[in-house]
């Protein structure tokens, strides 16, 4: 109800006090309880000696765990001044919305940001989610979560709207030709017909399994990266008991758009709304796999804004923008099982305890068999060969550590399997232990023990447990 202009404005004017204040704090590690921390600073209209006066109702502005999220964004290479410069120098574009959420999008007018309104529930969701995503971007800066960069509140006129920050998968600038939202499931999943009618509709995993039989072509390079990259996802997801969230895919399609380029001729505008020399500045796709921006390489993005080349069944050349999204949403999904399960649960039988791997394991074999394939005739860039042989051993290929049930057999070799993660010592070129996506055994047997009461409480899935557990 609180109108939009006020939402935008009282979200840039808090947001811009916060940032600044804190950037005037010294640097320090990020502490257990930051997590917890929210502050909190009331802005009247006619101003204070601590806040600007403005034309907007008297609102109070609160930041959670601000000191964390100021990690997370100096992890994503994000500047103070660059997160102020984009948030809050000019005005934030409202997005139709395009979920089923019934969520408020703003995307800021460089196109890096997006803007959620989340529910009471999502935000105390992320809160509880904090360490454990922190624990997780230390040890794999490489992932295609969502990356958060600050969660908000603006209370006004008895109100609260909760308001997350994140990453932008999909850039206005780059013309999407097909957009998916997938989730690894056929059930009624398909797009409706009123979301067909729109301009730029959102498909679903039986509309590409329908039009695009043999899926998305990628290079050896590239797609073992991806396999990594999912599988450690999805493990950490499965960790959090997180179901329910969708991978969304942005298809840029370079034949099709220099095929309409030379039918529009020379009155072509479509580049005229991309501003000279732009080009992602974070977190785009390919960093999301490949992990380069977080150890200070800069990959070239310009001509690709960041996307993934591959290639489509009839051999167009395309650029894949991908993104794990709606990983808040689990609860209401838990919600709507929670009575059915408890009535298993107390027959002894402890199924529920197994739907988020039942889930992880599902949507990961539709990722890496049906909608991602590998193509062997795409040629590797060369630059690249000495560690591509080194991760696709990795990623498919037996390692010592495999126990001979775990061994793909021959006819067997594109399957890929969630689990086999586990049995990685390392996951990472760097040699470095990587510890999170091995869910340790107490977890689950705690989590079977306790699932009563887990799914009872208000814990939204997320067991307390001491951070040495």
């Amino acid at each position: 109800q609180t109108t939009s202009s006020t939402l935008k404005g009282a979200i840039q004017l808090g947001i811009g006090y916060t940032v600044g204040n804190l950037s005037s704090k010294p640097e320090r590690d990020v502490l257990m309880q930051d997590f917890y921390v929210v502050e909190s600073i009331f802005f009247p209209s006619e101003g204070s000696n601590l806040t600007p006066a403005h034309h907007y109702a008297d609102f109070r502005f609160k930041t959670y765990a601000p000191v964390a999220f100021r990690y997370f964004r100096e992890l994503f290479g994000i500047r103070p001044d660059d997160y102020l410069y984009s948030l809050c120098n000019e005005p934030l574009i409202e997005l139709s919305n395009p979920g089923a959420s019934g969520s408020l999008f703003y995307v800021t007018s460089d196109d890096e940001f997006i803007i959620k309104t989340v529910m009471h529930k999502e935000a105390e969701f992320l809160q509880k989610l904090l360490p454990g995503y922190y624990m997780n971007l230390n040890q794999n800066p490489r992932t295609l979560l969502p990356k958060f960069y600050g969660l908000y509140c603006v209370q006004s006129g008895g109100k609260n709207i909760r308001v997350v920050v994140m990453n932008n998968i999909l850039p206005r600038v780059v013309k999407m030709h097909l957009k998916f939202d997938l989730k690894g499931s056929t059930y009624k999943r398909r797009a409706s017909k009123k979301e067909k009618e729109k301009s730029s509709p959102t498909y679903k995993d039986l509309d590409f399994m329908q039009d695009m039989p043999e899926g998305l072509m990628l290079d050896a390079d590239t797609f073992s990266a991806l396999v990594k990259t999912l599988q450690r996802d999805c493990l950490v997801l499965e960790s959090f008991k997180i179901m329910d969230y969708s991978l969304l895919l942005g298809v840029h399609n370079i034949d099709q758009q220099e095929r309409e380029r030379q039918s529009e001729g020379a009155h072509s505008t479509s580049d005229e709304k991309r501003p000279v020399g732009q080009k992602a500045l974070y977190s785009t796709a390919m960093e999301s796999i490949q992990g380069g921006a977080a150890r200070g390489e800069s990959i070239d993005t310009d001509d690709t804004m960041g996307g993934i080349p591959a290639v489509n069944g009839k051999g167009e050349r395309l650029l894949l923008h991908v993104g794990i999204i709606d990983i808040l949403q689990s609860y209401r999904f838990i919600k709507k099982l929670e009575h059915t399960w408890k009535a298993l649960v107390h027959d002894g039988d402890t199924v529920s305890v197994h739907r988020p791997s039942f889930y992880a394991e599902r949507f990961f074999k539709f990722m890496t068999n049906t909608v991602f394939r590998k193509n062997s005739s795409l040629k590797s860039s060369p630059s690249k060969k000495g560690r591509s042989a080194l991760l696709a051993v990795k990623t498919a290929g037996p390692t010592a550590a495999f126990s001979a049930s775990q061994l793909p057999s021959e006819k067997d070799e594109t399957q890929y399997d969630l689990r086999a993660a586990r049995s990685y010592p390392t996951l990472d070129d760097e040699g470095r232990p990587d510890l999170l996506p091995c869910t340790p055994p107490s977890f689950e047997e705690a989590t079977t023990a306790s699932i009563a009461t887990t799914l009872s409480s208000t814990s939204l899935s997320v067991p307390e447990r001491s951070p040495s557990e």
